[in-house]
């Protein structure tokens, strides 16, 4: 909430205070929630305040985004949430500012295309993820001495194993649930390939197919926050990264499990 209210205008600079700090608050937001670094996201603020000619002062962490100007005294507040990562909004948003910066739009043609970006549903189609997932769970195949069989079965596993969790996440709101049973459904299936003899090695198959769940983005984001000597936000991202992969480590081990107990039950009987 803003301190004042006033919506006063320089007759010199015909952008409104009040304006700037919103339309810099909403910015900050969406930097913020698509997953970039803090450091990003307080030097994209300052440079749009910057190019507006008012002295912008912005501080943000993981969890909340503070955008103030030193003429009024006046702060912004606005909550945040962890989101999923979308660099495509991270690098439009940047584009944007950027344009601004150097003149080539005006403030108003700026709010627009925020406000249109921020609405934007950037994302892929589920062939191309499903498609991606795949070419992803291979990849790591290659550093192993893996048959071409263990490869192709890599592919697969890979999908069925991301599918499960966007499916898991769809379903169930509890965090890092949806982790788990990406996990599940890769150990158990690189398991009972194993088993039935049609996979040469179930470790190989689960390396590399549970790539498309690693939380690599926040991993590298978390060292790049720390290095900036953000500390706090990125000990908050490697603490997110390390319980996802955490949960990503039992849903492989319970998967396993279950096949193995299911192998002796059957092979008892």
């Amino acid at each position: 909430m803003f301190i004042n209210h006033s919506r006063e205008i320089n007759m010199e600079n015909p952008i409104s205070e009040d304006e700037l700090i919103a339309t810099c608050g909403k910015v900050g937001k969406i930097l913020l929630t698509s997953g970039a670094e803090t450091s990003r996201v307080e030097s994209t603020v300052e440079y749009i305040g910057k190019a507006a000619h008012f002295d912008i002062s912005c501080h943000a962490t993981i969890t909340a985004l503070f955008v103030g100007t030193n003429q009024q005294s006046r702060t912004h507040l606005v909550k945040v949430r962890l989101g999923d990562f979308n660099l495509e909004k991270v690098d439009e948003i940047n584009t944007m500012s950027r344009k601004f910066v150097e003149g080539k739009i005006n403030f108003d043609e700026l709010k627009i295309a925020i406000n249109q970006i921020d609405h934007k549903v950037i994302d892929f189609t589920w062939s191309q993820k499903i498609f991606g997932a795949g070419v992803v769970s291979v990849a790591p195949m290659l550093l192993f001495k893996a048959t071409w069989a263990d490869l192709g079965l890599a592919f697969f596993v890979g999908i069925f194993g991301y599918l499960g969790a966007q499916l898991a996440g769809r379903r169930i709101k509890t965090p890092y649930v949806a982790a788990g049973c990406g996990g599940f459904i890769v150990g158990l299936l690189a398991a009972a390939l194993q088993t039935v003899g049609i996979a040469t090695s179930a470790g190989n198959i689960i390396v590399s197919a549970l790539m498309p769940l690693v939380p690599g983005v926040a991993i590298t984001n978390s060292f790049r926050e720390i290095v900036d000597r953000n500390t706090i936000s990125g000990v908050v991202r490697a603490v997110d990264a390390i319980i996802i992969a955490g949960s990503i480590g039992a849903g492989v081990v319970l998967g396993t499990s279950l096949c193995s107990l299911l192998a002796h039950t059957i092979g008892g009987f």
